[in-house]
């Protein structure tokens, strides 16, 4: 049953992934980052778990790398949001190595607002697409 549970949601993923819009996608990347720091915290405060909570930082800083592939270095805006990512990442290599939780806070700060953003996006894009295919 478990199997059959796991295949599920793999498989529900799966269709989430491949019929998001670009701006849903970088919403569900910055919804695993933050996801996996979480975890990572859990890990260390809760659990002691050194390793778990490596492991789940390492996510959080390919969810970022990913990010960062994600720029155009053609728009403007990609060189300001690279030193943000760029931020982000040497916080949660930081984070890892000490592990130490102190930039937490500022970094799932940044992390939500830029996540909040991009779901605004999503939300008007999905909206004027609609209105564009319906009128």
């Amino acid at each position: 049953m478990d199997y059959r549970k796991a295949s599920l949601k793999q498989e529900y993923l799966k269709q989430s992934v491949m019929t998001a819009s670009p701006a849903e996608l970088i919403v569900m990347l910055f919804e695993s980052c933050i996801k996996n720091l979480k975890l990572a915290e859990i890990s260390l405060v809760d659990n002691k778990d050194y390793s778990g909570a490596h492991t789940h930082f390492i996510t959080a800083q390919e969810t970022i790398i990913e990010l960062i592939n994600c720029l155009d270095s053609g728009v403007e805006l990609s060189a300001k949001l690279l030193d943000i990512y760029d931020f982000l990442l040497r916080s949660i290599r930081d984070m890892n190595l000490k592990k130490d939780l102190t930039l937490l806070p500022d970094v799932l700060e940044i992390l939500c607002s830029m996540r909040d953003t991009w779901q605004k996006i999503s939300k008007s894009s999905y909206i004027l697409t609609r209105e564009v295919n319906v009128g």
